[in-house]
């Protein structure tokens, strides 16, 4: 049997099990799925997307200035 995934939740990255905060959980939801119950970190986002940190941070800005939901 598989040992559980210790970060299997919505408060931390499935992938290296940092504590998100909510403008990761936002572009996580905006970049790969409305509907994710697990995140990724802004890092390994960017890695997933082969863009920049500051990419995402850019993202993250735009996406509030649109008045994305996602983003408050």
């Amino acid at each position: 049997m598989q040992e559980p995934n210790k970060f299997d939740d919505a408060e931390h990255c499935t992938a290296c099990g940092k504590k998100l905060e909510r403008d990761e959980i936002g572009l996580h939801k905006k970049l790969v799925n409305r509907g994710s119950t697990r995140f990724l970190c802004k890092p390994c986002l960017a890695a997933k997307f082969r863009m920049s940190i500051e990419d995402c941070d850019h993202l993250i800005a735009n996406f509030k200035a649109a008045g994305c939901s996602l983003f408050y």
